[in-house]
């Protein structure tokens, strides 16, 4: 019988998954944060009213 290794590993802490998935949502993040500021004209604190 074989393992598999990626699902008998815990998926916590500076994992290469966890690192891959961080990424992808800083990347969402950044993106969203742009086009709120193309969209409104504002920044994002702005947007929000916290400046």
């Amino acid at each position: 019988m074989t393992t598999n290794k990626t699902t008998d590993e815990a998926k916590f802490g500076f994992v290469p998954y966890a690192e891959m998935l961080n990424g992808r949502l800083a990347m969402i993040g950044f993106l969203a944060a742009l086009l709120v500021e193309v969209a409104t004209g504002k920044g994002v604190l702005h947007f929000l009213g916290l400046v």
